[in-house]
């Protein structure tokens, strides 16, 4: 009998010791369709609890402080050399992403991340100029410079987000995006104050919803706001000023001490499937760099510009970077100064 006990005890293990059909997913705000979370529960049975965050330094600090539980989190590139280095995340298993194996060459294998050892591509963006073309006429905005004319005043947004806004700054100046030099970024912070009476908001969450109301003509913001925007009104548009643009790439990571990190595997894998990184790209407006994925996209969505950039849109554009901590802390003090009397759009999650 005893024996008997024994044996049944040792097949009844792998039940015990399966994971929960769960996952605990840290994510941008607005940066994956429900849909996409509903058919993966429903392929799988695993189920999405999504939370959100508006910023990489807020994902960052909550990570760092051993909070949440999560099993998928989407740093951006230039944040994956810390968090490696910090022992933030998992090492992946890519026996069980064979769609890796979809992605563009030249968005793989990086610096940042050699071998994907920690990090599969989800999205490209870029920081940009925003505008409303009912309030303001486009062709008049070819340049980051363009923002501080005086017909601007009081009708310009900027993200609520000290890192993009110092390093489009230091495109203004001539200086590469991640400069350190602490006299260069009190130089950054100086131009930044110029521009304060044009500016009527800070919304780091949802800049298009600021442009939809009608709340302001211009701003900086990512390009996948602005193709969401326009699909809500056409007169929005992009600019790709002359100075250049800031670009980047997020990624789909798991977090170290995740719960679940089978179903983890599982949910990067099927994000990464070409017909859903098409899904996802082509409903919230942000370039996917999954090769296989571009093929089943719309025509005139894959030729649209605000999501997929010319070569030309990308001269003198800089990769967005990751900078010092005390560089980031400057940043934040300076940007704490900054938005002192003005609205900030408070931010959701």
């Amino acid at each position: 009998m005893k024996k008997f006990l024994a044996v049944l005890a040792l097949l009844s293990a792998p039940a015990f010791a399966a994971e929960e059909k769960a996952l605990n997913f840290y994510n941008w705000t607005e940066y994956m369709p429900d849909a996409v979370l509903k058919q993966f529960t429903k392929e799988t049975g695993i189920k999405v609890r999504q939370t959100t965050y508006a910023s990489i330094e807020e994902m960052y600090a909550k990570l760092k402080a051993g909070g949440g539980g999560y099993d998928v989190v989407v740093p951006s590139a230039y944040y994956i050399k810390r968090m490696r280095a910090e022992d933030m995340l998992e090492p992946l298993d890519l026996s069980k992403i064979p769609n890796l194996k979809n992605f563009d060459a030249k968005y793989v294998d990086q610096a940042f991340d050699p071998g994907n050892k920690y990090t599969v591509p989800y999205l490209m963006y870029s920081v940009g100029i925003m505008v409303n073309g009912a309030k303001t006429d486009p062709s008049k905005i070819t340049k980051w410079s363009d923002l501080w004319k005086p017909e601007y005043k009081n009708q310009l947004l900027m993200m609520d987000t000290a890192r993009e806004n110092f390093q489009v700054m230091m495109k203004v100046l001539g200086y590469k995006a991640g400069e350190t030099d602490p006299k260069r970024i009190e130089e950054a912070y100086g131009r930044l104050r110029e521009l304060l009476p044009n500016v009527k908001l800070f919304n780091g969450d949802a800049p298009r919803t600021s442009f939809l109301a009608g709340e302001v003509a211009v701003g900086i913001a990512w390009s996948g706001e602005a193709y969401m925007g326009q699909q809500e009104n056409p007169k929005i548009t992009y600019v790709y000023p002359q100075e250049g643009i800031i670009f980047g790439m997020d990624t789909l990571a798991i977090p170290k001490g995740a719960k679940h990190p089978e179903n983890a595997h599982k949910f990067i894998d099927f994000v990464s499937r070409p017909d859903i990184a098409a899904k996802i790209s082509q409903e919230i407006g942000y370039g996917t760099p999954n090769a296989e994925a571009v093929k089943k996209l719309p025509a005139k969505f894959a030729q649209n510009r605000i999501v997929f950039p010319t070569a030309d849109d990308l001269k003198n554009a800089d990769y967005m970077e990751d900078v010092p901590s005390d560089t980031q802390s400057l940043y934040e003090k300076y940007w704490s100064e900054l938005k002192t009397g003005k609205k900030v759009v408070e931010k959701k999650g």
